[in-house]
């Protein structure tokens, strides 16, 4: 495991599953430049690792996920542009191939809830709780979460969340489609690892050619069944899925 004492995030690796773990408690994970900086640099490395890496998980210490920025840390830091480390993590966090799931044991607040909304799998224990304050503070929505919440839980749904920032528990963000599954407390680290482990089982190739075709812009039919043919050609051609194929026809 590394640790970086002066960002608050852990990074480990076991069984094919890169662990991003926000671990500053005592600020209720809170994030720092310097935390966005060493998460977007694990995410960077676990996409460049196709071989090594089947996912990444993302979890949270303490009783609260995440509770957004820092605010000291952000003023701190003055005038924000592209370069900033937050935009840098969006970029990535939203373009990687490498399937993301998120562990959410507690409240997830403003970027603490639209960094999930990048994620391609999400649990929520009971405890879980979710709002995106940005208007209440005076800002505007981020994250492409004015697009990416109409997406998943329809205009109406996704202005109660964005416009009046009310807060919601975790079966009512599975209502909205923004979690797949909520759990009692005790049973989320269980769930999780059964998840992680299921996709560290699974053909890396495909799972990033899968999700690659999952994150693409929507576009007419006949354009993506062309896209999908082109990927479901090249990994067919592969040794592994060669070889995938031989023993699950030998057993017939």
């Amino acid at each position: 495991m590394s640790t970086d004492v002066t960002t608050h995030v852990e990074v480990s690796e076991e069984n094919g599953v890169l662990r991003i773990h926000l671990n500053r408690p005592a600020k209720k994970n809170a994030l720092t430049q310097h935390m966005y900086q060493t998460m977007n640099d694990a995410l960077l490395g676990a996409n460049a690792r196709a071989d090594d890496i089947a996912a990444v998980l993302i979890t949270g210490a303490g009783d609260v996920f995440c509770a957004g920025n820092d605010l000291a840390d952000f003023l701190r830091h003055g005038e924000m542009n592209a370069n900033a480390p937050v935009f840098q993590l969006l970029t990535t966090i939203s373009s990687v191939h490498v399937p993301i799931v998120a562990a959410v044991q507690g409240p997830a607040v403003g970027i603490g809830t639209t960094l999930l909304l990048h994620c391609d799998l999400v649990y929520a224990a009971d405890t879980a709780r979710f709002v995106m304050p940005f208007v209440d503070m005076g800002l505007v929505p981020e994250a492409a979460s004015s697009q990416l919440l109409p997406l998943l839980c329809g205009h109406v749904k996704a202005s109660e969340l964005l416009l009046l920032g009310e807060t919601i528990d975790g079966h009512t963000a599975q209502q909205f489609n923004m979690v797949n599954k909520v759990v009692p407390l005790a049973e989320l680290e269980q769930t999780v690892a059964e998840v992680m482990q299921a996709l560290a089982a699974k053909p890396r190739a495909s799972l990033r050619l899968s999700k690659k075709l999952l994150k693409t812009p929507f576009q007419p039919v006949p354009e993506r069944i062309a896209l999908e043919l082109k990927d479901f050609l090249k990994i067919l051609a592969s040794p592994a899925t060669q070889a995938i194929i031989a023993a699950k026809a030998g057993s017939l």
